[in-house]
């Protein structure tokens, strides 16, 4: 059976995205995506809010053959409440959480990474280029993916984050961080990312198909 494209990290209009969630699953059914996770940067502020409104338009997708999943990014979360905001996002109705984790570009707190992969309810710890070998095993042991980023400046440290991974057992995905319609990415294109990031095949194959089904299965969705 052919595999199809998963991403697990997009953005709307509802955070600094381009398009309504809507607009999103849309061209995502129509490049032929199995499923797509609305992740918006949310904090204690919007995380309601965004999380609901989400998951109206989820809701309305199987009309076009795809998974679309509410979630949400915690971003800049001060680490002392990360714990916090993690409950009240899946209280709100998130499926899926990712963290904003610790890239080179941005000025996240240090110790948001450890925090992350120490919450077994996290299941994805986004661009984590500052990650350690000790926290990639709790990343293993917690089952928290690692994610190897589409994203321009946030793939700089993809290299990294693949070697710390294979290290430690860690399971990752290639999700786009997508923000505008262009950033949408192929199979193609997410499979040059990963090989770019030094996956072999074998290990590629697991980030864009076996991981994505294993998530999928988590959230009883396969």
């Amino acid at each position: 059976m052919r595999a199809r494209r998963c991403d697990f990290h997009t953005h709307t209009i509802f955070s600094d995205g381009e398009l309504i969630p809507m607009e999103l699953i849309r061209r995502a059914a129509v490049a032929d995506h199995r499923a797509v996770a609305i992740t918006d940067h949310a904090s204690f502020s919007s995380l309601d809010w965004i999380i609901g409104q989400v998951a109206k338009d989820c809701a309305k997708a199987d009309a076009w053959g795809i998974d679309a999943i509410p979630g949400v990014e915690i971003t800049h979360v001060p680490v002392k409440y990360l714990d916090e905001s993690i409950r009240l996002a899946r209280k709100a109705g998130a499926e899926i959480v990712v963290v904003h984790g610790e890239t080179p570009v941005e000025p996240v707190e240090n110790g948001t990474n450890h925090a992350a992969v120490s919450n077994p309810d996290v299941d994805i710890l986004a661009h984590p280029g500052m990650m350690s070998e000790d926290d990639a095993l709790l990343a293993a042991k917690n089952e928290v993916f690692l994610e190897i980023s589409c994203r321009r400046g946030h793939s700089l440290s993809n290299g990294h984050v693949a070697s710390m991974a294979a290290n430690a057992g860690a399971r990752l995905l290639v999700n786009t961080d997508m923000h505008s319609p262009e950033d949408l990415s192929s199979m193609a294109t997410a499979t040059a990312v990963a090989r770019g990031a030094g996956l072999d095949p074998d290990r590629t194959r697991e980030a864009l198909v076996t991981n994505p089904e294993t998530l999928l299965r988590k959230l009883g969705r396969l």
